[in-house]
Parts: C-alpha cells; structure tokens; sequence
C-alpha cells in the first residue's frame, strides 16, 4: 500500500464522527442530545404511554363492547366513550340501557361480542350478576381496592381504576388543546410583534401586558357563573386565551433578533414575502426555543384543571378527572385514602415528566451547553 492509500485509509477510519457532527442538522442533533438526558428520555416514554392510555382507553375499562355483532351488523359501542353520537341508535331502541351482556344475549342468542380488558364502567356503578360472577361494586369507605376494583371505588360505587384510565383522555386534552390554542395565539402575536416593529410593536405588546393581568381562575369563574353548564372544552378555551403570553413574548424576542441575519436580508432582496418570509424563514429557526414554555405549558394546563375540578370549578359530573377524584375524597381521606393517592400519584407524575421533558428540551437547545459539547 502507498503512503498516500494509508493517509485515506487513516483519515477515513479517525474522522467519520468528526465529519457527521459537522454535517449533522440542528434538529437531529438536538434529538441526540436530548436522548443523552436520560431523565428527559425516560419522560418522554411515560408521557407516551400515557397518551396510549387515552387512545385505547375504552378498551382498556368499560362496560361497552369494543366490536359485537347484533342482529346480523357489526358495531363499535365502545366509541360512545369518545363521543356520545357515536354509539349507534339501535342500542337505544332496543332499550338497553347501557347493560350490554345481559341484553346481546336475550335480543339475540347468535351475537358475539369484544369486551375490553377491564369491566368496570366510568360513569356509574356496576350492578350485582351485571357481568356473569362479578358482585355489585361497594361505595363510600367500603370501596377500598379489591379484586374487582383494582384501585378502590368512590362514593357512589364507580370504579377508580375505569375512571383513572379515562381520566387520561381529558389530561392530554387539557394540555395539548389548550396549548395548542394558546401556541397558535402567542406565535402570531409575538411574531408580527417582532418582525415588524415599530407602532405593531408597541400596540401588540401593550396587548400582552394586559392579557397577563388577567387571571385565568377570575375568567373561569365568570364563565361558570354565566354558563348553564360548564364542560372540559370551556376551560380548556379559558387556559388557552390566557396562557399565550410567554410564548408571544418569547417568540417576539427571538423574531427581532432573527430578523437581522443574513439570510433574512437575501429573501427580502429577492423579493419574498413578508409572511413567507416569517412563518417559513424565520420561525423555523426560531422554533426550538418556543417550544420549551409550551411543554412547561402542558404542565401547567394540567395542574389547572386538576385544581379547578378539585375546588369543584370544573366540569360538571359525570366527569371522570383526576381532579374530580381528588375532589370526591376530600371530605372522608382518612377512610377513603385510595381516592387521593392515585389520582395525586397520576397527576405528580404526568406533571413530573412534563417539566422533565422541557428542561431536557431547554438543555438540549441551549447553545451554551453545545458549545461546550454537553
């Protein structure tokens, strides 16, 4: 072999790392060294199995069938869990309601049926024989965890496991939807703040100023107070107006430092749009930093409506909330300890892992560290 074959082959062997760090995109590297948090990696995992909770919740614990033949059709009962609607009619002409074994049989002797894992229902309590062998579910301090109720019932004989597990559904709800609504907001806000400056600037900021005076649980009793009834959706409107302006201020800061880069400059040049120029050029860099206060965010969305369905200010029953639990037990929790330690422990843990994966988040993008090589 050459002495210039052994210098390629030499090169080729000690600088592969080097060259992929140097050609390696922001994103993927910012993907690498949050994975290198192994706290941060390990809440990302719980939050993920949380949301598959919420997915599969109705096969998880309910008392409809997932699929079942009647009367020669297929049917998903179970999706009346997601939505009302959306269990067919025909279980109500047919007058069930809502005891689903005991009907399939005697209205039709040739019907088959998918049951989920658990049955146990979210809404109301299980009868005696309602499940061929299952007794009725107990209530008040006799409801402690049992065989047929894995984590204990609650006042009035509802199964805590059935509604812990549909209780994820409105967890992830709260956080994504009204951060969802307050990202989209607080993004456009501190965007057109930033980049175009000026009177925009101290209009729009002014604006956030004031919005931050406003408390969220001053609104939501107002709306209570209004509304006939108050549903999940209502608060989570509540905490998405008033939860945008950290984001908006946040992403101004970053658009007015954006905005004066280089590459900025050559796409007014050419002649690029001012919103193309914002939403396509400018926010995509300004993005990972945004996206640490909405993770902080989701956090804190949660423990709202925790607080406010545990004060007895969120939605109204039938309401399966780990807030609504903590809620129930608070009058009797020497006797009926199971109603606050398992939805507390949920709710620790989901905020927990939340805050985790936003400081890995923050870690992850801070040039600081990476210029250190942490």
């Amino acid at each position: 072999m050459t002495t210039d074959e052994q210098l390629q082959s030499t090169l080729a062997v000690s600088a592969p790392d080097e060259l992929s760090d140097e050609t390696r995109g922001f994103w993927a590297e910012t993907w690498i060294r949050f994975q290198r948090r192994h706290l941060a990696r390990l809440a990302m995992l719980y939050v993920c199995f949380i949301a598959l909770i919420a997915i599969f919740a109705p096969a998880i614990a309910g008392t409809k069938p997932i699929v079942c033949k009647y009367k020669g059709h297929i049917y998903f009962p179970c999706m009346g869990y997601l939505n009302p609607r959306w269990e067919n009619p025909v279980f109500y002409e047919d007058r069930f309601r809502r005891i689903y074994p005991e009907n399939l049989r005697e209205k039709d002797p040739d019907s088959w049926a998918i049951w989920p894992l658990v049955y146990q229902d979210p809404y109301r309590r299980i009868r005696e024989d309602e499940w061929p062998g299952q007794p009725a579910n107990p209530s008040g301090v006799d409801g402690s965890p049992n065989g047929h109720n894995l984590l204990g019932t609650d006042q009035s004989g509802r199964d805590v496991f059935a509604q812990m597990v549909h209780g994820t559904q409105i967890a992830m709800l709260v956080g994504f939807v009204s951060m969802g609504l307050a990202a989209g907001i607080g993004i456009s806000i501190g965007a057109t703040a930033g980049y175009f400056g000026g009177w925009i600037d101290i209009l729009l900021s002014r604006l956030i100023e004031l919005v931050m005076c406003i408390p969220t649980l001053v609104l939501i009793l107002a709306l209570v107070a209004i509304l006939e009834k108050t549903t999940i959706w209502h608060l989570m409107a509540i905490i998405g107006i008033t939860g945008w302006t950290s984001i908006a201020r946040l992403t101004r800061a970053e658009f007015l430092k954006l905005k004066q880069i280089d590459y900025v400059i050559a796409a007014r040049a050419l002649g690029v749009g001012r919103f193309r120029i914002m939403f396509r050029h400018v926010l995509r860099n300004a993005l990972a930093p945004i996206l640490v206060p909405i993770t902080f965010g989701i956090a804190s969305a949660i423990i709202t409506e925790s607080a406010l369905s545990f004060l007895g200010f969120g939605a109204d029953p039938p309401n399966p909330s780990w807030g609504t639990l903590l809620n129930s037990g608070r009058q009797t929790i020497e006797q009926t300890w199971w109603l606050v330690f398992f939805p507390g422990a949920a709710i620790f843990f989901t905020v927990l892992a939340y805050n985790l994966i936003g400081e890995g988040l923050q870690e992850a993008t801070d040039p600081r560290l990476r210029e250190a090589g942490k």
